[in-house]
């Protein structure tokens, strides 16, 4: 016990200052986090951390929730009213049914010890036939009702089981839905909003804005599904080439953003070109109705965070630029690189 209490003690010294210098409110679940990363019981969060740690990353509010989900949350916690008012049911209902199987329990035991009883009586008394048949149909009948209560819990744990599978699917979809767009998977625009304000004067960071060129033509001649699948394929791609220090997001309908830290304009702009000429790429199939897509370009937009300024700037810039690139004749990328 000493030798826990020392350990403990140990990691909380260690916990307190990373909050510290991190900035990371100390709040429990952020405790919770960091407590787990210094004691190293979670090699998957050390993991994460640590390349977060290496690529100079901010630990905003989202992406310490985030990482709490991934991590922690799913073996430690599933607190959402609706979920404690279903456990609570399923508590009541298995409570009863081990109130009736304890029942059911004692008055087999009672039963059984009559019958037990009765069974040194056989011998002594010279019981007949009939009166041995009796004892026996009694013990059949008592055996059945137990095995029937035993079966009945048996099926409430059962069914139990399932509800709670079912409820921690749903809660994870729930969480799930909160940070990711639901037709690309990539993360969308609130959790782009939460990590451009987490950007701070002592790093670099750059945004990247894309938005595909005359997309409302493969709705209009295509139709919406094709549509839908090229967007797929450009998320695809998106994630394929974003490593490390870039993240891509869904920015909403055909435009899509890459977060880049601890990067200089000129190799954003690298960056961006490189991701122009891998959509080129793309070609979106349908073998049902054998249309093709192919040619897909996209135009892009680069900032990156000025010292003084705030840091959603870089979405006006970023944007501004984008617009730049479509009135320049599209599928390129401003500014230019020098």
């Amino acid at each position: 016990m000493s030798e826990q209490l020392d350990r403990s003690f140990k990691t909380l010294k260690q916990t307190i200052p990373l909050l510290l210098k991190h900035r990371i409110p100390a709040i429990p679940t952020n405790y919770a986090l960091w407590y787990t990363y210094v004691d190293k019981a979670n090699s998957a969060l050390n993991e994460e951390i640590e390349q977060a740690l290496a690529e100079g990353r901010p630990f905003s509010t989202i992406y310490t929730k985030e990482l709490y989900r991934k991590h922690l949350a799913e073996k430690e916690e599933l607190n959402s009213w609706q979920l404690r008012q279903n456990v609570e049911a399923m508590l009541i209902e298995l409570s009863q049914s081990v109130s009736d199987t304890k029942t059911n329990t004692q008055g087999f035991k009672s039963t059984m010890d009559n019958c037990l009883n009765d069974l040194s009586k056989v011998e002594k008394e010279g019981w007949s036939m009939d009166e041995v048949m009796q004892l026996v149909r009694t013990l059949v009948q008592e055996g059945q009702l137990i095995r029937n209560s035993t079966l009945d819990f048996s099926s409430s744990l059962q069914k139990a089981e399932q509800e709670v599978a079912q409820l921690r699917k749903e809660l994870e979809k729930t969480k799930h839905d909160a940070f990711y767009d639901a037709l690309t998977d990539l993360y969308n625009r609130r959790y782009l909003d939460q990590e451009i304000r987490s950007v701070t004067t002592r790093q670099k960071a750059c945004l990247i804005m894309l938005d595909v060129d005359h997309f409302k033509e493969f709705n209009d001649e295509y139709g919406h599904q094709m549509g839908d699948r090229v967007l797929k394929a450009i998320a695809k791609k998106l994630k394929e080439k974003c490593q490390q220090n870039t993240i891509p997001f869904r920015f909403g309908g055909e435009e899509f953003a890459i977060l880049m830290r601890g990067v200089t304009l000129q190799q954003a702009i690298h960056k961006a070109e490189l991701l122009r000429q891998a959509l080129e790429k793309i070609t979106v199939s349908d073998r049902r109705s054998n249309q093709r897509i192919k040619d897909i370009t996209a135009s892009f937009g680069v900032a990156c965070y000025q010292d003084g300024t705030d840091p959603s700037d870089m979405l006006e810039v970023a944007d501004q630029q984008l617009y730049q690139a479509k009135r320049l004749g599209r599928n390129r990328v401003m500014p230019i690189r020098s």
